[in-house]
């Protein structure tokens, strides 16, 4: 890296990315991102139809794998067969995940289990499969977790279990950052608040519901707006690349000020 030519930092050109949870909101925006910048991505998602939809939008070399990293041996699977497309594994974005929204009380257990598990046990499967092919290559990568504000704010509408999960995810990112960085794996989170995807599309809405939703969280952005995919695009770039080498166990906050205040 030199300074006479700081950009070379951020090249990822012919690096592998796996992305789990690619047919999502945040997973489309990390797969269009990373190809666009010339890696050979490779999507996996339970949603094969919503995908080859996601796949479809991006440039160059992408392969597709219609999985979840919901089992051990579906994460070494999903990790094999990405080295078999391309030949090794550079980067993992973890954006798979889900929400139930409950009060306490009318939360049964196991949806409470069931958004634990996956964010928080399956993250951990697919990062401790990356974990050994990465070690196996013995020239480092990254690892980055998609967590949300959520995993630091309390949120007074039934979310118990996602923010929970998101706390976990933060402190995993740490607890790996800490365990990993010797190997020159580098494992950070990207932490974004509300941002414009199918499910929050009607808060950007011109109706009266929304807008006062909409105004009530504004209040709390000092950037004064909601999040728009493009908002991830450069935190995800420095996290994936050689720029962030002395960052990790790092929680990345894309929220437009929202937790700094």
């Amino acid at each position: 890296m030199s300074l006479d030519n700081p950009l070379s930092m951020f090249d990822v050109e012919g690096r592998v990315a796996l992305i789990t949870g690619a047919s999502g909101a945040f997973g489309a925006v990390a797969a269009q991102c990373l190809a666009g910048a010339g890696c050979k991505v490779v999507l996996a998602a339970g949603n094969a139809k919503a995908m080859a939809e996601v796949a479809a939008k991006c440039t160059g070399d992408v392969h597709q794998i219609n999985a979840r990293p919901d089992s051990e041996a579906a994460c070494a699977d999903m990790v094999a067969e990405a080295v078999k497309a391309f030949g090794r594994l550079d980067i993992l974005v973890v954006a798979s995940g889900m929400n139930k929204v409950a009060k306490i009380e009318d939360m049964a257990p196991e949806t409470f289990d069931g958004v634990m598990d996956a964010n928080v046990t399956q993250s951990w499967l697919i990062a401790r499969a990356a974990t050994v092919q990465m070690k196996a290559q013995g020239d480092g990568g990254k690892i980055v977790f998609v967590s949300s504000a959520r995993g630091l704010l309390g949120h007074p509408a039934g979310y118990t279990a996602y923010c929970a999960s998101k706390a976990a995810v933060d402190g995993m990112t740490k607890s790996l950052g800490c365990e990993l960085g010797p190997t020159g794996i580098t494992v950070n989170a990207i932490a974004p608040t509300v941002f414009r995807s199918p499910l929050t599309a009607w808060m950007f809405e011109d109706t009266e519901e929304a807008t006062a939703v909409r105004n009530g969280f504004l209040s709390r952005v000092p950037k004064g707006r909601l999040g728009e995919p493009e908002d991830l695009t450069g935190p995800l770039l420095f996290l994936s690349s050689a720029a962030s080498e002395f960052y990790t166990g790092h929680i990345l906050y894309a929220d437009g000020g929202y937790t700094a205040g």
